[in-house]
């Protein structure tokens, strides 16, 4: 009966999971083209040429350099937006929902509503050029575009974010900041030494979830830049597209999408072994 009960997710996950995965497997040692029924085993050399390529290699780099921009971001964006709704005396939930509603905009609708604000003719950047004198190409530097990129998505999430740190924040017992409040820790002090330890599984599961999310970006780079200047916006999922579908190089598209999941789980394992790491100081275990 059991088996039975759970027979249709098992069905699911077998064939939109468990099918695709050994398939991708297999592509990734052939040179498929994605149309024709032809194709031959290649053996390792998709991996060898994705390991010595530019454009592999820019997906790895430009991937951390959005991280190590949005997760702070994000992060202090959404606790500092939780403790505000949490002190708030009423409405916390219309806020709440109300700072969750970007989470739920289309992507691509996003994307073109940023790319009309920062346009050359755009009322922001006719005001900075005749009033400041600063003529900025947001999306054309290899500095701002990846930032313009990491704030957009800092906005679109924030909000997503900031519930999960208010679940934390109402689940402190107020017994806690009494007692801290016996022993001295009042305002930021007590933030520091009593909140932020307290919210060690908000800070996980925000942190994981906003590390993850670098290894999957596609949307905000395909439409804003491309993937420009100069790689700059180039991520795994770009490079994945345009391979497997644009250069129609299924078998290589597939090999680099395996290796990303490789570098994707690796790069999770080691933030949780940080995470636990500073969880158990503060007796999370």
């Amino acid at each position: 009966m059991g088996w039975l009960l759970a027979s249709p997710y098992l069905i699911y996950s077998a064939i939109f999971f468990l099918i695709p995965l050994f398939w991708a497997l297999f592509l990734a040692f052939t040179n498929w083209n994605l149309i024709s029924p032809e194709y031959e085993t290649v053996g390792m050399q998709n991996f060898l040429d994705a390991f010595f390529s530019p454009s592999v290699r820019a997906a790895f780099w430009v991937t951390y350099k959005f991280m190590l921009m949005f997760v702070p971001i994000v992060i202090a964006g959404s606790l500092f937006l939780a403790l505000i709704i949490h002190h708030l005396p009423r409405w916390k939930g219309l806020f709440a929902v109300g700072y969750f509603l970007p989470y739920l905009a289309s992507g691509v609708a996003s994307s073109i509503v940023v790319k009309g604000v920062i346009s050359y003719n755009s009322p922001l950047n006719q005001f900075l050029r005749n009033a400041l004198g600063w003529d900025v190409d947001w999306l054309g530097s290899p500095i701002l575009a990846p930032l313009v990129i990491a704030l957009m998505m800092a906005w679109k999430f924030v909000g997503y974010y900031a519930l999960l740190f208010l679940a934390g924040l109402e689940s402190i017992p107020k017994e806690v900041y009494e007692a801290a409040e016996i022993d001295g820790a009042v305002g930021w002090k007590r933030v520091w030494h009593v909140t932020i330890p307290m919210l060690y599984p908000s800070f996980y599961t925000v942190t994981i979830l906003a590390v993850g999310l670098m290894f999957g970006i596609f949307t905000e780079p395909y439409v804003l830049t491309g993937g420009g200047p100069e790689y700059a916006t180039h991520t795994w999922q770009l490079e994945i597209y345009n391979q497997a579908f644009e250069k129609l190089n299924a078998g290589y598209g597939t090999a680099v999408a395996i290796i990303n999941s490789i570098v994707t789980f690796a790069s999770i394992f080691v933030f949780r072994k940080v995470l636990e790491k500073w969880g158990g100081k503060h007796g999370w275990e």
